[in-house]
């Protein structure tokens, strides 16, 4: 696998309605070759039950919720849980007081859409409020490799989620997930996590 071998942290599986959603049965087979690299499923306000027979199914290391799942919903999961959190210029971290989870991840706010936006949010007007988060978190929405270090050095995240800007007509692109992962580790060493949703 490119994004393993290249050193990525995570690799992601998207089983919520989404072009880059991906059958079960082949993340299984996926999952199953790939040694060495966690594993996230993303899902969408779906059943519990069905998320939690597809984390057992892939052996998923982290289930990463898009949608509007509550703290209670979060708690259930038997899984780590990575709460994501779209972010605007009204950002309040104090509503996330009642999240205890693994990792909250904060994505770009565009209407209609829930993740995969390709838009980045604004670091610098919303350092402050971030800066109040109390929750490891990891930053996504918008990231390229022209634009991550730059990302990590205002947000400081725990690490980075990338899914459209290491992508060529659609498709995952090698090149650019080797540079992308390039300009991660060098923005605060190897300290970040890099995550690549396929």
């Amino acid at each position: 696998m490119a994004a393993k071998n290249l050193g990525a942290d995570l690799i992601g599986f998207v089983f919520a309605e989404s072009k880059r959603r991906i059958a079960v049965p082949a993340a299984v087979n996926i999952a199953r070759k790939v040694a060495g690299i966690g594993k996230v499923g993303v899902f969408v306000d779906q059943p519990l039950a069905v998320v939690q027979e597809i984390a057992e199914l892939c052996g998923l290391d982290y289930v990463q919720l898009h949608g509007k799942e509550t703290p209670e919903y979060c708690r259930q999961i038997k899984t780590p849980v990575i709460k994501a959190l779209r972010v605007d210029d009204h950002f309040n971290p104090a509503l996330l007081k009642d999240y205890q989870v693994d990792w909250l991840l904060l994505d770009s706010f565009v209407p209609g859409q829930v993740g995969g936006t390709g838009v980045a949010f604004d670091w610098r007007q919303t350092r402050e409020a971030v800066g109040q988060i109390k929750t490891r978190f990891l930053l996504a929405g918008g990231l390229t490799q022209s634009n991550v270090t730059e990302a990590i050095r205002v947000l400081q995240p725990g690490g980075v989620d990338v899914s459209g800007g290491v992508e060529s007509d659609g498709r995952k692109d090698v090149e650019k997930i080797g540079r992308f992962i390039s300009a991660v580790k060098m923005a605060q060493g190897d300290e970040n996590v890099c995550s690549t949703r396929l």
